[in-house]
């Protein structure tokens, strides 16, 4: 397998009319700040195990939703939304159950993705209004 290059990806990623009209809405950026990034993609690493990682997920090509939270949003903009696009952008193959290394992967590239759409640093914990 030859080593993973998120720049080129993203590259390709941004000759797509499709993918570059993901952006994280008032209702994402909102949610990332009172949550923080990194609770964010502990949602993020468990949609991927649930509804990417297995070799034939239930509802595949519409098991993630448009909009909702901003790792669905990262999903759709970067193509790991379904295992036919993880095949077409990603090079993952359909068919075989995610390894916990191409799981690390997209959710890099998610991660990258929001720290990039979001415009400035995210917020890696909650608010500290947000705990009272």
């Amino acid at each position: 397998m030859s080593r993973f290059d998120p720049e080129e990806l993203f590259e390709r990623l941004a000759r797509s009319r499709f993918r570059t009209r993901f952006h994280l809405d008032d209702q994402a950026r909102l949610y990332l700040e009172s949550r923080g990034l990194d609770a964010v993609m502990e949602h993020g690493a468990a949609f991927i195990a649930e509804r990417l990682a297995p070799a034939h997920p239930p509802r595949d090509g519409k098991q993630t939703p448009m909009r909702g939270h901003p790792v669905f949003i990262a999903q759709h903009a970067t193509g790991a939304c379904c295992r036919s696009c993880l095949s077409k952008w990603h090079g993952m193959a359909p068919g075989k159950a995610l390894t916990a290394e191409q799981q690390a992967q997209i959710l890099l590239v998610l991660r990258s993705w929001i720290e990039r759409d979001f415009g400035r640093t995210v917020p890696s914990s909650p608010a500290q209004g947000a705990l009272f």
